[in-house]
């Protein structure tokens, strides 16, 4: 059971969930495959050829759990957001205490669709979380409900 689904309230209700984007995979994919390129040249330089293939496979695994423990939600209630594993990092805003939402993403975030999404809240609570898939469509989901 999810994060977010252990921690509904009373009568609340997933309208729209996110996740991170496969993104994530990207830097320790390419670390792996210079890895395996470094380690075909042979010779003196197949140490460097190891130690990058480690890194690249240490980079996946890391990507790998952030990838799967990462949540986003909006709820008919609140709006959460879960990130990590053992530091976890969470935010649970009311609807009625959201300020804005913003979405920041650059040019290859606008190409392959992710970004960052920063919640704010009366508070003054602002906290970014990054690499976000479909970024656009979760502040809609959030509109959407502060309109209702």
């Amino acid at each position: 059971m999810s994060y977010i689904d252990r921690n509904l309230l009373t009568n609340e209700q997933v309208l729209h969930r996110a996740h991170l984007s496969r993104v994530v995979f990207v830097s320790p994919s390419l670390l792996l495959l210079l890895g395996l390129a470094v380690l075909a040249l042979d010779g003196d330089v197949a140490v460097i050829g190891v130690i990058l293939l480690f890194a690249g496979l240490a980079g996946l695994l890391s990507a790998f759990i952030r990838y799967k423990t990462s949540e986003f939600a909006v709820t008919n209630k609140r709006v959460i957001m879960k990130v990590g594993l053992i530091r976890r990092t969470s935010v649970e805003i009311v609807l009625s205490k959201v300020e804005s939402i913003t979405v920041d993403q650059g040019i290859a975030g606008r190409i392959f669709n992710f970004g960052s999404i920063a919640v704010v809240g009366t508070g003054g609570t602002h906290d970014p979380f990054h690499r976000i898939a479909a970024p656009l469509r979760f502040r809609r989901a959030v509109q959407e409900q502060l309109a209702a």
